[in-house]
């Protein structure tokens, strides 16, 4: 089976476009089609991507993991596990190690439901 030859007619709304505008072109349409997942990106998360960054920020698999299953009991995992433990260590004036293991050992996590629901990010 021959497939039929219709590039000309096909490209015939691009055909008076110079090489800078196709470029530009391109790059909208570009756009267009990565926007939707950078929005997702940004409103959603996973435990595994939680896990992740508490992994980048230093905590053991097993303390990442606890974190993560402590936020997601409590309804915050949409804040960021990590920014969970950055704002508790902010708003606590410890550091952000610290921070982490007492909420692994079930600590603090009121302090943090009181900094997120009392109007914080």
């Amino acid at each position: 089976m021959k497939r039929k030859d219709d590039f000309n007619e096909r490209r015939k709304h691009l055909a008076h476009l110079t090489e800078a505008q196709l470029e530009e072109r391109f790059w909208q349409l570009a756009e267009q089609i990565v926007d939707p997942l950078v929005e997702l990106a940004e409103k959603n998360t996973s435990p595994s991507i939680e896990r992740s960054v508490l992994l980048r920020m230093g905590f053991s698999s097993i303390e990442a993991q606890s974190i993560v299953n402590g936020a997601i009991d409590r309804g915050l995992l949409g804040k960021g596990a990590g920014h969970i433990v950055y704002r508790l260590a902010k708003e606590k004036n410890m550091g952000i190690r610290d921070a982490g293991l007492k909420l692994v050992e079930g600590e603090m996590w009121e302090d943090v439901i009181e900094i997120f629901q009392g109007g914080g990010n």
